[in-house]
Order: C-alpha cells, then structure tokens, then sequence
C-alpha cells in the first residue's frame, strides 16, 4: 500500500453530541488522533484526569475534559 492509498480514506465524522458523558480511552485516542497509551499517559501526569470504575480499574474520561483540551466548551459544540 502506497501513502497516497492511505490518504484517500474518507475521514470518519466525530458527532460530539451522540458520544456519552464518559468517554473510554479507545474512544478519547481517536477523538484525539493519538495512541491509547498515550491517553493513560496523560492521565498519570494529570494532563487528563481519569475516572476509574469497576473492580478491575477501567478509565473513563469526562466528555468536557477532552472538549477542553480540544479548546472547546460544552456549549460551542455545534
């Protein structure tokens, strides 16, 4: 596969408004266009905080904490 192959890939549309409150670390890297490691990353040095739930430790992420990384508030969504 040449690059120019890889750059005819129609981009998937993010609909904000659809996604949950809580958003997991799968969802908060490609929303973000990074890798998932580097979302717990993040999250260790509290550039992100995380939610843990379950007895297992599973992150979540608040919606409005990766809005306002993005620049945005809950209120320019559209």
């Amino acid at each position: 596969m040449s690059i120019s192959d890889t750059n005819n890939k129609p981009k998937k549309q993010i609909n904000l408004d659809s996604m949950p409150d809580l958003l997991t670390v799968r969802e908060v890297a490609e929303l973000l266009r990074v890798s998932p490691l580097t979302i717990k990353r993040w999250g260790k040095r509290g550039k992100l905080p995380a939610i843990r739930i379950n007895s297992r430790g599973d992150r979540r992420y608040k919606k409005d904490a990766i809005l306002w990384l993005l620049g945005m508030s809950p209120s320019t969504q559209t």
